[in-house]
């Protein structure tokens, strides 16, 4: 039990919940019974006979029962045999509970539950026992659900005492708090919880037990807060007339307001004394990486150095391309043709050769480099700075909380630090998972951004319908565009980038679409080149080419040498060609609501209008279906985060964006209890600042003690 579901002490088991709640429901006449449902009867025992077979070692009850308006079999076995056969005596008036199955084309309840009833047993007991809630826990194989019941029921001590049983529970709530909000204690709200009487009951306990999981965890938050605010950082102001007046000069357009106020929001953070913590939630495609790049210029006017850390080599790499030629000159500092006051933009990953490798560090520990971009590569030891002012992590998703402070650790003070991510995040997720930084949000496109239209292809219904999205592509290359094909998997089984999800063993039109393994990169490519896209100019990309390889595809791709990429998920985040404007997603029900957006942000960058088909073998009406039209029915990001959030449970969203803190959410919801992780946030502030060390609250230490074991005692306390 320990292993399989992480419970190892009395306090675990009393808080692993109820799943869901049975109801044994109406009192059903024997005449009545439906199939395949869960009933209550009440009747008397008719007759009862144990049969053996397996030459006697097998034993079998049969119990027939009646209630006037009809009959049914009841049945046990094994070592079931032995209760039923002592208390179900012939004439024995009884409830029986169950769920009604077919044997012999006769209707039968299999090892009911049942309670004898006495004469004096009136109409109140018989309710009472149809109307009991059954806790169902979550379970394995090695613990079923009645099972964890029984080990609860033993703790917990007979009915009414339950309060002696969990009275030495350490309760994180502050009195004052709890009393204030009208929450049940912590006794109560377990007692409820396990050991319902009402549907409210269950409602008062959960909405207790909300308030636990929530508080502790923006306590936890709000004292890294507190810890990174008491952190000395040098403030970080532009000089007038430097480098970034000069880079603002020779913008061809002029900032989205949006840009502006987050721009304005993050210049005040980094002329303040201690170290800015910002996330910058933008679309795909809000220009956040502009935003990103004034704030990096104006740390390089005040004398300090700006680090961008991206996710993959091709998103460093793009990020590089892109900066250097929107600053032109002025990313040629100390060069020949350089502009005066320009700094030097260098690349840093962990596949350049070892002479630009050693050219790059140098260039960062005389501070020639004002501005760096790489991937992990810049978190190595080896990897020294002159004044590291500002670090900007790209995708915050894809890093834990550890690579954020081990980049941070190399200022000789702690350096600001600007987290952006284009997954929108609805706000309540920001508050939970992100809750020690600032959010700016940037919510609108740049002018001159184009729509995308976005169409399911559904190629096993309307094969016809395929046909005709190959066609669009090649009517957008006709028109001097280019287009990518995005598949799940790489191809020649090598061990891929997204492998096939093992199908079930019913044939379902559903199970038949998920056993084909998704389809690669590798070979879509060639059918397409022999077949619907012949005569184009087809190139693959996906992660296991060699790197020069890789940026040899995206290089002749934005200069319009290919007409058609087909690549994996590598082009998801931040690759940026304005001219290609289709975008084919083969086995789009293989992706996940936010990365289906992401991809499709890759289109539509420029003046002509985008277009994404989602291509799919789902039938009509399964869920992926339903999820796919969701995605081309709205280009709004933050709608598509909830429903991505409701589809999926919140481990999945939350689970790797932070250590691990996460998996401490059994009864909050992030997208339902917004009202009560604001409300938690709110009371962990005041405590906080009021008692940054808790010693008025013994129990929220060892709650949070508890929350955070030693690993995420660390995460929180590295400033």
């Amino acid at each position: 039990m320990a292993d399989h579901l992480d419970l190892h002490t009395v306090g675990d088991l009393l808080h692993h919940y109820p799943r869901r709640y049975a109801e044994r429901g109406e009192l059903t006449r024997l005449s009545d019974l439906p199939l395949d449902e869960h009933v209550t009867v009440v009747a008397q025992v008719a007759d009862a006979r144990v049969h053996t077979f397996n030459g006697g070692r097998g034993r079998r009850l049969e119990v027939t029962i009646t209630d006037g308006s009809g009959r049914l079999q009841l049945v046990f076995f094994g070592k079931g045999v032995h209760k039923p056969r002592a208390e179900l005596q012939p004439g024995t008036r009884a409830m029986f509970a169950g769920k009604v199955s077919v044997f012999n084309r006769k209707r039968q309840l299999a090892h009911p539950e049942f309670k004898a009833l006495g004469a004096e047993s009136g109409a109140e007991a018989v309710e009472a026992f149809a109307h009991q809630l059954l806790p169902l826990y979550p379970a394995c194989k090695q613990m079923e659900s009645w099972q964890i019941q029984q080990a609860i029921d033993t703790v917990l001590g007979p009915a009414g005492h339950e309060e002696t049983a969990l009275a030495g529970l350490v309760d994180p709530l502050p009195d004052s708090l709890r009393e204030g909000r009208g929450l049940a204690t912590l006794p109560e709200a377990l007692r409820k919880i396990h050991r319902p009487a009402t549907k409210t009951d269950i409602a008062m306990a959960r909405d207790r037990l909300k308030w636990d999981e929530a508080f502790v965890l923006q306590v936890a938050l709000a004292r890294r807060r507190r810890a990174d605010a008491q952190l000395p950082a040098a403030p970080r102001k532009p000089v007038p007339d430097g480098l970034l007046t000069a880079f603002d000069a020779r913008l061809p357009f002029t900032l989205t307001d949006g840009q502006r106020r987050v721009s304005e929001e993050i210049f005040a953070d980094l002329a303040t004394d201690h170290p800015m913590h910002r996330l910058l939630q933008g679309e795909v495609g809000s220009g956040k990486t502009m935003v990103a790049l004034r704030a990096m210029l104006g740390v390089v006017d005040a004398g300090g150095q700006a680090a961008m850390l991206a996710p993959t080599e091709v998103l460093a790499q793009q990020h590089h391309r892109s900066i250097t030629e929107m600053m032109g000159e002025l990313a040629e500092g100390g060069m020949l043709g350089g502009a005066e006051q320009g700094t030097k933009v260098v690349l840093l990953t962990g596949s350049m050769g070892a002479a630009a490798r050693r050219q790059a560090l140098l260039d960062l520990v005389t501070g020639e480099a004002g501005i760096v971009i790489g991937t992990h590569a810049l978190i190595e030891d080896k990897v020294q700075f002159h004044d590291l002012g500002l670090v900007v992590v790209d995708e915050q998703h894809r890093f834990g909380v550890e690579q954020r402070d081990a980049l941070r650790s190399k200022g000789k003070q702690p350096p600001h630090l600007l987290v952006m991510t284009a997954t929108p995040i609805p706000r309540t997720v920001a508050m939970t998972v992100f809750g020690d930084l600032e959010t700016s949000v940037l919510d609108q496109l740049p002018s001159g951004r184009s729509p995308i239209a976005s169409h399911v292809v559904p190629a096993k219904d309307k094969p016809h319908f395929l046909t005709r999205a190959w066609e669009r592509v090649r009517e957008e290359v006709a028109a001097g565009h280019q287009g990518y094909v995005v598949c799940p998997r790489i191809g020649d089984d090598i061990g891929d980038e997204g492998d096939a999800p093992k199908g079930a063993a019913s044939p379902s039109p559903e199970d038949e679409a998920e056993k084909r393994p998704p389809l690669a990169v590798v070979e879509v490519a060639e059918q397409l080149i022999k077949g619907p896209l012949s005569g184009l100019r087809v190139e693959v990309l996906h992660g296991r080419m060699q790197p020069e390889a890789k940026d040899d595809v995206m290089r002749r791709f934005a200069a319009g040498e290919v007409d058609v990429l087909v690549a994996t998920t590598v082009i998801e985040v931040g690759v940026n060609v304005p001219n290609a404007t289709a975008m084919v997603i083969m086995d789009a029900d293989r992706f996940g609501v936010s990365q289906l957006h992401q991809l499709r942000g890759r289109v539509g960058r420029g003046s002509a209008a985008g277009l994404c088909l989602l291509v799919t073998d789902m039938p009509e009406g399964s869920p992926a279906r339903a999820r796919l039209g969701a995605v081309a029915a709205t280009l709004d990001g933050f709608e598509l985060s909830r429903i991505d959030l409701e589809q999926r449970r919140e481990g999945d969203v939350l689970g790797q964006a932070q250590s691990g803190v996460r998996s401490s959410l059994r009864v909050l919801a992030v997208i339902d209890d917004e009202e009560v992780i604001t409300a938690a946030r709110e009371e962990a502030a005041a405590i906080v600042a009021d008692d940054p060390e808790l010693t008025g609250y013994p129990e929220l230490r060892t709650a949070l003690d508890a929350l955070l074991d030693k690993e995420r005692e660390e995460y929180l306390d590295k400033g």
